[in-house]
């Protein structure tokens, strides 16, 4: 039974690395110091949810319909997914806004929605 890589030791927390490789069919072991890519730093909910907007191509809306969450909540685990791949969050707040004014003159956001991102952006 294979279990999924742990990316942080149980006991203290901090970041563990992968020294050794084995193939079961060969029997070839390599020992070295491994890097893990980000995305496996990654919690299991967010490589679902990750799963889930790229099956839906991006597109938010189908998101929100597929995991039955509001435009903000996905709004919310993208950029925590962003952060937590090491990038910044931040934009410019003038072309957010922008944005957001766009896509509720569009309909894809409610007044509601967009009260919300232009309040926690």
């Amino acid at each position: 039974m294979a279990y999924p890589v742990l990316t942080n030791c149980p006991v203290c927390s901090k970041a563990l690395k992968i020294t050794r490789l084995h193939c079961n069919h060969c029997l070839t072991t390599i020992e070295n110091e491994f890097e893990l890519t980000k995305l496996a730093s990654l919690s299991q909910e967010q490589l679902q949810f990750i799963e889930t907007f790229i099956v839906c191509r991006g597109n938010i809306k189908e998101v929100e319909k597929e995991l039955g969450i509001s435009y903000p909540t996905v709004r919310g685990k993208l950029n925590d997914i962003i952060t937590s791949l090491g990038y910044d969050t931040q934009k410019k707040n003038e072309h957010d806004e922008k944005k957001i004014v766009a896509m509720l003159e569009k309909g894809e956001i409610t007044p509601e929605e967009a009260i919300k991102l232009l309040k926690n952006e």
